[in-house]
């Protein structure tokens, strides 16, 4: 039974771990829409927020939680890609009867892996916590993100705390609630970074100051142990041994970013595992989906997933 025992009250110190919602904005859609709550606070760091978008239903509905990309560096979660309109994204998940959840993580160069799992794992135990106030079914959580957020949505299917301990569960937010999610879609995300590590960085931007390298910010620390840490935080390190959720994986076919071969990886293993996967190739496409005009069509095909295996 999921508790509904309110946030623990502000007495200043130490500060709260999170905020109880706040109300919602209605639309004349009847669209309930809860804006920047705050489902984590870390000393040293930004609170981390979400947002809440809840069709007009007569029951709890099931909810996603949607993941922004950005290489653990940057992004923010009222934006999706440049290739995918917010009007599109939202409208396809609410149309289909399912709450959207927007969430922000902490960027790799304020802290280094695990604690962007440990973020969305935290947003996923704050929404069951508050489920009720949501209009959201606590059983029926899905995660969905797209290049670093397909990354971090895999890992938050297949790591679970009875299985692989508290280290990556973490202990931000909520701590008293399950994290675990009945389904995931992951666009173009990394799976074993290990071998990414000698990859070359991204090119530099005349004008601009040196991009730093995605990878070696995730994992942070010295290049020593760096194999290590990268396994760790390798999605395909624990397809297994409990049996995955349904997983669906879209990429683009000629990603220049995030190699196609990366979400074959992660097929292999979690049809290894016994899970319902589905990898879906993007002819033509880029990163970010750039260069096909499948959008769309892809977006319809990820919420239909998602619509079926949360409400079954």
């Amino acid at each position: 039974m999921t508790s509904t025992a309110p946030a623990p009250p502000d007495t200043g110190w130490p500060p709260p771990r999170f905020l109880a919602p706040t109300p919602p904005l209605v639309g004349t859609d009847g669209v309930r829409r809860f804006h920047g709550l705050t489902y984590a606070r870390t000393p040293g760091y930004r609170p981390c927020l979400l947002d809440v978008h809840v069709p007009a239903a007569q029951e709890a509905v099931p909810a996603v939680v949607w993941i922004h990309g950005g290489g653990w560096l940057e992004g923010d979660r009222r934006y999706p890609p440049p290739t995918v309109p917010v009007e599109l994204l939202h409208g396809a998940v609410l149309g289909a009867g399912l709450g959207l959840v927007c969430i922000d993580y902490r960027h790799s160069l304020e802290a280094p892996f695990p604690a962007q799992l440990h973020d969305v794992k935290a947003a996923v135990r704050y929404v069951r916590r508050h489920a009720g106030l949501f209009g959201i079914d606590p059983e029926r959580i899905g995660a969905w993100g797209e290049s670093a957020g397909g990354h971090l949505a895999a890992l938050t299917g297949l790591v679970r705390a009875d299985t692989h301990g508290a280290a990556l569960e973490g202990r931000e937010g909520v701590r008293d609630e399950d994290s675990t999610v009945r389904a995931v879609v992951d666009w173009y995300g990394v799976s074993e970074i290990e071998s990414l590590l000698s990859q070359s960085p991204l090119p530099p931007v005349p004008g601009e100051p040196p991009y730093p390298d995605p990878i070696k910010s995730l994992l942070g620390g010295a290049e020593e142990g760096r194999r290590e840490r990268a396994r760790a935080a390798s999605p395909v390190t624990y397809a297994g041994p409990m049996t995955p959720p349904p997983f669906l994986l879209v990429h683009g076919r000629e990603d220049r970013v995030v190699p196609f071969g990366q979400s074959e990886l992660l097929e292999r293993a979690l049809t290894r595992a016994g899970a319902d996967v589905t990898l879906r190739a993007v002819e033509g496409a880029d990163h970010i989906f750039l260069g096909s005009a499948e959008v769309p069509a892809v977006v319809a095909e990820s919420v239909d997933f998602l619509r079926r295996h949360l409400s079954a």
